[in-house]
This record gives structure tokens, sequence and C-alpha cells, in this order.
């Protein structure tokens, strides 16, 4: 009889948490996922975003609840990498520059003039890196889905800059990343390190006066109000890793892993959303308050012998397989050209 109570009882305990939960079963089978990403609004990284957040619901009819924190509110992509790293969220989308300084062979990616068009780096990326990165990736605990192009980057400054010469002893900005280091060095500047949040606050109190970064990082962001100059130096082709945390990734069930990668946009879409976005931002620069000085061939010239000297300095700092991804590319880039008419 007491043994029979104490059945009833649990049973009724049973029962009162279904019914103040709504089910265990349904509980569950709904997992809630956290995006981070430092995306402006109004701008193709928000739409991809946010796309992504609707077509996996529906696509999972609800069982999975994206929750995008993608406008800065877990913090900078310094921070957003240790919460991704430490399971604190699932999903991100950071720089490949950030994800250096756990991975050092991305610093590669980002060596002056290592690409001489947009072209040749999409046979590159497509044919020859994803696997080799993503491999590494995984060794530090992250799940590579896919690159988002972030665009070619120029030098900015509030005062014109034309040529390496001008960059001399100028108070430049740089994010925690090696390459952007050893860019400015080059370049002879004052280098200054500063997380991407600090820029426009730095350059209103002179603390920085000139920069590099991608014209959709650039534009609409508060940064071209306080440095209006714009130098088209296009010294390295800017992209972010769109990657998950590992042990999380691998816990999901096989559907939703597939759900998740086929929702995300492809790398064609990502491709012609950020080029149009720039050509546009570019064309109407004016409208936009700042200014842009294109360069000739031999303005180009002398700012990749400036810094011709970077690249042999990354590999050898850089360490682990950089040098063998380096020599892939270079021979990917010789294909390349040889499949041109």
């Amino acid at each position: 009889m007491i043994v029979q109570k104490n059945m009833s009882f649990a049973w009724i305990l049973i029962v009162l948490s279904m019914v103040l939960t709504g089910g265990c079963d349904r509980d569950a089978a709904t997992r809630t996922i956290t995006i981070g990403g430092t995306a402006t609004p109004g701008t193709p990284g928000e739409a991809m975003w946010l796309t992504f957040r609707d077509d996996v619901e529906s696509g999972s009819e609800g069982k999975l609840q994206l929750r995008p924190l993608i406008y800065g509110q877990l913090g900078s992509e310094e921070q957003l990498l240790s919460g991704l790293r430490r399971g604190r969220i699932q999903f991100a989308n950071l720089s490949a520059q950030i994800v250096s300084t756990v991975v050092p062979e991305l610093a590669i990616l980002y060596a002056p003039y290592l690409f001489d068009s947009e072209a040749e780096a999409d046979f590159v990326y497509d044919g020859y890196l994803t696997g080799v990165f993503r491999a590494l990736l995984a060794d530090k605990g992250l799940h590579l889905l896919t690159w988002y192009e972030i665009g070619f980057h120029h030098v900015y400054s509030t005062a014109p800059i034309l040529l390496p010469e001008d960059v001399q002893g100028r108070r430049f900005r740089v994010s925690s990343s090696l390459n952007a280091r050893l860019f400015a060095q080059a370049l002879g500047a004052d280098v200054i390190p500063l997380g991407y949040g600090e820029i426009v606050s730095s350059l209103q109190t002179g603390l920085v006066t000139t920069g590099e970064n991608a014209v959709s990082l650039y534009a609409r962001t508060g940064i071209s109000g306080e440095a209006p100059y714009l130098t088209l130096t296009s010294h390295a082709l800017g992209m972010s890793v769109i990657v998950a945390q590992k042990e999380w990734w691998g816990s999901l069930p096989k559907k939703d892993r597939q759900l998740l990668q086929q929702s995300f946009p492809s790398i064609e879409d990502s491709r012609r959303a950020i080029r149009a976005e720039t050509g546009a931002e570019l064309a109407g620069a004016t409208s936009l308050g700042f200014a842009v000085q294109p360069l000739n061939a031999g303005q180009k010239a002398q700012w990749r012998a400036a810094t011709s000297g970077v690249t042999e300095l990354l590999i050898k700092k850089t360490g682990g397989k950089s040098r063998e991804i380096y020599q892939q590319i270079q021979k990917a880039r010789a294909e390349f050209v040889a499949t041109q008419p």
C-alpha cells in the first residue's frame, strides 16, 4: 500500500511537471541556437543571418529556434571567438584576421596582393582552401561551414593618401592580427592596435588617423565620417569564416546539421551581395560623405613594392602549414591563369 501511494504521488509530480513545462517531449525536441555577430543594420550581412534564421525555423517546423545576437550585443569579435570556443554561443561570423589568433595560418590569406582579382580568389578558395582550413579550424574546436567574403581592403585616412610614403609616421589602426601589424609596419606607420568598435572614437580623438578595411566595414559604419579619404589599394581580400562550435555541431542529429548547412546562403550568393553593395557604395561615395582615390598601375606597383617583404615574414612568424598553404595558393593561381582565354 505504501509503495502504491508513493508511485501515485510520483506520477502526480510527473504530470504536474508536464503541464507546467508544456510537455517534456516537446521541450526536449526544441533546440535554441545562439548566433553571434557584429553586423550593421541594412547590410547583406544582416540580411544573410535573418534569412538563415527564418529558413532554419521554417525547415525544422519550429524545432530549431535561432537567437540572432548579430549586432554586437555579445561584444567584439575577440569576445565572440572566446564565447564560441567555450560553448557559450553556437554560431558566429568572424573575420579570418581575428580567427588567425588561434589558427595562425589564416593570416596568410591577408598577405599583401595575394590575389590579383576576385575571379582568381574565387577559383583558389573554392578549389583548394576550404578543405585545408576546415581541418585546421577543427583542431581548435571550430567547424567551418563556409566562407563569407568581406571585400578587398583599402586604406582610409583623415587626410588624403596616394602613395605608401604618405603613410609614414601616421597613427595607423590595426586589428589584433599579425598580418595587419606587419602591413602597417612595412609602410613605416605608427602602429596602434585597436578593436573594431574603438575605431570611430579613436579617430575623433586623434588617437589614430589612418587604417585599412573593406568598403562594407567603412562606408556606412561611422568610420567614413571621421576618415573621409579612401585610397583604393585593394591590397588584401577580406574574408570571414562562418563557424560553429565543433563539439556542439557534432552533437546535433544528422538531419539538423544538414538543414543548418543547406539553409545558409551559398558562397556564390554572398559574393554577389557583398560585391553589389561595395560597387554601390563606391559609386555613391560623394553622397555618403567620403572621397575615393583610385590608383593607376604605377602607383599600385609602389604599394606592392613597399609591402613585398610582408608575405615571407608572415610565413616565418605563423609557422605551421603556412608555407605549404602559400605554395598551394601559388600553384592554384597558375592553374587559374592557364584557364583564361
